[in-house]
């Protein structure tokens, strides 16, 4: 991305390669990382090069009376920036117009710090972050919303006002076919649409025999709602309210009907497979589920002792993975039962050393 302005002072973008070597920086990283535990092909997915990201944070920089979008930056903490080439073209577009209508107003600029932006197929949301009171400002911020025509959240401590939509509605193409979800503004998101898209259609396609398949940490079912289609039975585990309410409104809106949501803490859940009673399942038979599959998709510090030693338990894993350096340690012990199978990359942030894999990893026989 050599053509951005900003290159080499925001520290967003780390990686300054023509896209073709980062990706072979990126493969020949992943091979040596892994080249104890496996020395098949590793698949490599790539991403649009810009406007690739549907969620983008940005700081608010007050300079005398200017306000600017700012950068971390690799010299300084507030890199001005006036535009981010990584970011969905809905977002480039709005970022002006909204800054001027922020300029504009004194009350809107006085004491903003942050604004985030999530884009979707169908909506656009903006988030406002205040320190002063924004109940001051209720009726600015309704009519900042009216003029952008967005979704506005205003935040201050302890405070949040909200106008329009908080929940905001998506769809994926997966293998040929649409998907639909809903989600609150503060669900986690795979922020590169085309490859959470690529990603999905991936797992689906090398899942070997399934019969049901047991999800870990489901959030609103990005995998779960597509997967649901391969397997018999699919027992999806989250423990966030808000989340487990949208999955079940996601199942809603895609004809799911083979879908046993549980919100429950992962201790629990083991401890239930383990025979455990707990009143939350008094309606769920779980040695009723013939699990095949087990789906994890862990934070970057990776899954503790305890979850690798449950997961092992189960002849077919499917593990994502957005932290290289966690997944070799996981895979260092899971591989003592398991073998790798398929290993994929996935450029989730281009021009980054980031790299998401997913590994699915089967059982040895005896």
């Amino acid at each position: 991305m050599g053509f951005c302005k900003h290159l080499g002072e925001c520290g967003s973008c780390t990686l300054n390669l023509p896209y073709d070597e980062q990706i072979s920086y990126k493969k020949e990283f992943i091979k040596e990382l892994f080249s104890q535990i496996y020395s098949g092909e590793f698949e490599f997915f790539r991403s649009p090069k810009t406007g690739y990201r549907i969620r983008a944070e940005f700081g608010l920089y007050h300079e005398k009376d200017e306000l600017f979008y700012t950068m971390n930056g690799t010299k300084q903490r507030h890199l001005k920036v006036d535009e981010c080439l990584k970011v969905d073209s809905k977002i480039a577009n709005l970022m002006p117009p909204l800054l001027n209508e922020l300029k504009n107003s004194d009350k809107l600029k006085f004491k903003v710090f942050g604004v985030e932006f999530v884009v979707t197929k169908n909506d656009i949301l903006v988030i406002l972050l205040y320190h002063r009171n924004i109940l001051e400002i209720q009726n600015e911020l309704s009519n900042l919303s009216q003029i952008l025509g967005v979704n506005l959240i205003a935040r201050s401590r302890g405070k949040k006002l909200v106008f329009g939509n908080e929940n905001l509605s998506e769809s994926l193409l997966i293998n040929g076919r649409e998907f639909k979800y809903t989600f609150e503004s503060g669900a986690f998101i795979q922020p590169n649409k085309s490859v959470n898209e690529q990603m999905i259609s991936w797992v689906l396609k090398n899942i070997d025999k399934p019969k049901d398949l047991l999800e870990m940490y489901c959030g609103y079912g990005n995998f779960t709602i597509p997967l649901s289609f391969k397997f018999r039975a699919v027992l999806a585990n989250e423990i966030s309210k808000n989340a487990i309410k949208n999955a079940l409104k996601n199942c809603e809106l895609n004809g799911v009907s083979n879908i046993e949501f549980l919100r429950m803490d992962s201790n629990d859940l083991m401890s239930a497979f383990k025979g455990v009673k707990f009143n939350r399942l008094k309606d769920v038979d779980l040695k009723a589920f013939k699990i095949s599959h087990i789906l994890v998709d862990p934070p970057r510090a990776g899954l503790s002792g305890k979850v690798i030693n449950f997961i092992k338990n189960y002849e077919n894993i499917i593990y994502v993975s957005c932290n290289p350096l966690t997944l070799k340690e996981n895979l260092d012990e899971i591989c003592k039962t398991h073998k790798v199978v398929k290993f994929a990359l996935f450029d989730q942030f281009p021009h980054t050393k980031h790299v998401e894999s997913i590994v699915i990893l089967k059982k040895y026989k005896g």
